[in-house]
């Protein structure tokens, strides 16, 4: 056994290097031969001075260790290349340290700065993240979440397709945190695309558009809802609903025919893969944008900013949604909190396709 009084024991980095040191020399004899053995928890213990449950604690639930003794264990862990068992650790614990993340199509831009903020903000937690993609099909999404639940401390739906009542009806099973959907009673973050929605429709009226088609997304999408609200509060305009549609580039090409025959001199789409889809649906039968019809998205991926014309859109802060719900579900499993709903803003961007509307333009108007 090492134990050290107060005074004899060295602090800092070089006191927990001598600590390492002398448990190698004193193992030296006796681990011969057995350079391949795993460093154990009470290894960790004897060099640190400390009882082998004061280890356990430091590493899952250090908010009861003393700083002090937190970081001497861990530097010593650190040292002697220890690696906690999460397995183990689980059946003391109650806890995974897993989280689960599905999102409706992993395909889409849209997701993966979520994804990687939200990974990032899990390793702060001592958390890792299972990615599952549902390809927009509520019934994989709960054969998905039926296998995670007892692989992980709570999931993180984005996007989901499915019903408010299927998901509450699993949350029995396991905790959620939402994003871009608002159920009673569950925590969630919401991105303000209503919001964001009527400042693109008061930007397409500033520019003398008076007829515009909002082109959707799936059937029961709570974007698409929040989308419809702003177009029906909308003064000055007229608008025209063309969905549902399929939420990529193929469902803006399916749109364009319906968009013309709709009258609109510009379109407000569901996101900006439909808005792509739809400038090219347009450009293929002679449309130019924004000449001859206007164009906003929804998400500000990065082929907004590439695309010709660039996209007008309407930014959505995806990263700080991802780690804000990572933070929201480490709240909820640890301490049982009362759900907590974080509505961040959007912002809308303003590039080349969106201009005035035709007539105006031919008359020299701004």
């Amino acid at each position: 056994m090492i134990r050290r009084g107060p005074a004899e024991r060295p602090t800092g980095p070089a006191g927990d290097t001598t600590v390492c040191n002398r448990l190698h020399n004193m193992l030296g004899s006796e681990e011969k031969g057995r350079a391949d053995v795993a460093v154990t928890i009470r290894d960790v213990a004897r060099a640190s001075g400390v009882h082998v449950s004061t280890v356990s604690r430091a590493f899952s639930a250090p908010h009861l260790v003393n700083a002090e003794t937190r970081t001497r264990v861990l530097a010593v862990a650190e040292g002697l290349g220890y690696r906690p068992n999460r397995a183990a650790r689980a059946l003391t614990t109650g806890r995974t340290h897993n989280i689960g993340l599905i999102v409706a199509d992993i395909a889409n831009p849209f997701f993966p700065p979520l994804i990687k903020a939200a990974q990032a903000q899990a390793r702060v937690h001592d958390y890792h993240v299972y990615v599952a993609d549902t390809d927009e099909d509520p019934r994989t999404e709960e054969e998905l979440i039926r296998t995670l639940r007892r692989q992980v401390d709570g999931v993180l739906l984005c996007s989901p397709r499915l019903s408010n009542r299927a998901i509450e009806r699993l949350r029995e099973d396991v905790p959620f945190v939402v994003v871009n959907r608002r159920i009673r009673g569950m925590p969630a973050v919401l991105m303000d695309v209503g919001a964001g929605a009527r400042r693109a429709l008061e930007h397409l009226a500033g520019l003398g558009h008076r007829r515009i088609a909002l082109v959707l997304g799936p059937r029961g999408s709570w974007t698409g809802r929040r989308m419809r609200a702003a177009a029906a509060a909308a003064r000055e305009v007229e608008v025209v609903v063309v969905g549902p549609n399929a939420p990529n580039e193929q469902g803006g090409l399916a749109a364009a025919e319906r968009v013309l025959a709709s009258g609109a001199t510009a379109v407000l789409a569901y996101n900006d893969l439909v808005a792509l889809g739809l400038i090219e649906g347009l450009y293929e039968r002679g449309v130019r944008v924004p000449e001859d019809i206007s164009v906003v998205g929804v998400d500000d991926i990065g082929a907004a900013r590439l695309n010709r014309p660039k996209l007008t859109t309407i930014a959505m802060p995806t990263a700080a949604a991802g780690r804000i719900a990572v933070d929201l579900l480490v709240q909820s499993a640890a301490e049982r909190a009362a759900p907590t709903v974080a509505s961040l803003d959007t912002e809308l961007v303003i590039r080349e396709s969106t201009g005035p509307v035709a007539g105006r333009r031919a008359a020299g108007a701004p």
